[in-house]
């Protein structure tokens, strides 16, 4: 993408200077200016090829994240009206509080978490591979440690409650919404949807198990989205077309197996781990509606995973292994199989 896009590095360096200052700042404007140059320096990657799907996606983005910016500086001017500083500080008053929550509701805004996540599935479903792969990973990282800092700083349970019907609402949501999807990228836009509610619950518990769970989100999606753009896949019943490699199909489901948490994987540890964290807290109700939308997100993914194994015993196709060429997707499957059952074997282990 970057070798057909003047100044595609250029703006990647903007989009990424931006995060820095944002997660950087102590103030609420320079968090604010932050958002906006990473803003500027992802807009353009999003119309590169000129098509109209992309253009409206860049819209519909471009929108979004001006009405996240508005409610994050009235939610900042609303706090300094209380101590006259733009410091980032611990809230007393109600107005204070009040400006605490629309500040958050702006960075949820921004997530594309419940109840704001409409616009996520439409977005992704325009746009071509790294840049979907860009608005799941890198454009996650401000606004969900800004929320950390958010919640370090007032431990009040206003804000922990809305956390938790915002986790396990996006966790529903994640599961329902990707219930009968045709597009690959709206079936992944929908997971990650359902992922930030994990990661959002696990942020009001434990922060180290927050950035675990975002470090294996990123990478199995940094694998996801290589393959899918690899294969050029598009569309849901494309993946019984495949004819590149069988291999690439195993790769392929292997991975949505582990964004959707089937044990031993890598993406069930995450989810374990979270589990572990949050069954001591009081909100037991938002953990069973999110394991009910994992279990939900998992169907779906099983679902399809049998049907193209069915398909492949029907049709009697046997390819060999070429590891030179496969290689790195090979990898990729034994890190996620390896990984987890090794994960596993030493908690076990640490437990007995």
């Amino acid at each position: 993408m970057f070798s057909t896009l003047p100044f595609g590095y250029m703006f990647l360096l903007v989009m990424g200077t931006g995060t820095l200052l944002s997660l950087s700042s102590l103030h609420w404007l320079s968090i604010w200016a932050g958002l906006e140059i990473n803003l500027i320096g992802f807009l353009p990657m999003l119309v590169y090829q000129k098509s109209t799907s992309e253009s409206e996606s860049a819209v519909k983005y471009f929108v979004i994240q001006a009405l996240g910016s508005s409610l994050l500086i009235f939610g900042s001017l609303m706090m300094f009206n209380m101590s006259f500083t733009w410091d980032v500080y611990a809230v007393e008053s109600f107005l204070s509080m009040l400006g605490l929550l629309v500040v958050s509701s702006g960075l949820c805004v921004k997530l594309g978490l419940f109840p704001f996540h409409y616009w996520l599935p439409g977005v992704m479903a325009g746009l071509p591979w790294t840049t979907c792969m860009l608005l799941a990973t890198w454009q996650k990282l401000a606004p969900i440690f800004l929320l950390l800092c958010l919640l370090d700083l007032n431990k009040s349970y206003l804000l922990m409650g809305v956390i938790c019907l915002i986790s396990a609402g996006s966790s529903l949501v994640g599961g329902v919404g990707g219930m009968n999807q045709t597009q690959v990228r709206t079936l992944l836009a929908y997971s990650s949807i359902g992922h930030l509610g994990w990661m959002m619950f696990a942020l009001i518990h434990s922060e180290w198990s927050m950035k675990f769970y975002l470090i294996i989100y990123i990478l199995v999606s940094l694998c996801m989205f290589f393959s899918l753009w690899k294969s050029d896949l598009t569309n849901m019943k494309n993946i019984y077309n495949l004819n590149e490699s069988k291999f690439m199909e195993l790769n392929i489901m292997v991975l949505l197996l582990s964004l959707g948490g089937l044990p031993p994987l890598l993406g069930f540890i995450s989810k374990w781990l979270v589990v572990l964290v949050g069954s001591s807290s009081p909100f037991f109700l938002a953990l069973f509606l999110m394991i009910l939308g994992s279990l939900m997100s998992l169907f779906y993914y099983l679902s399809l995973f049998f049907s193209l194994v069915l398909v492949s015993m029907k049709n009697n196709e046997v390819e060999k292994f070429n590891m030179s060429k496969n290689s790195i997707l090979g990898l990729v499957v034994i890190i996620n199989l390896l990984g987890g059952i090794s994960i596993v074997y030493n908690n076990v282990l640490f437990y007995l």
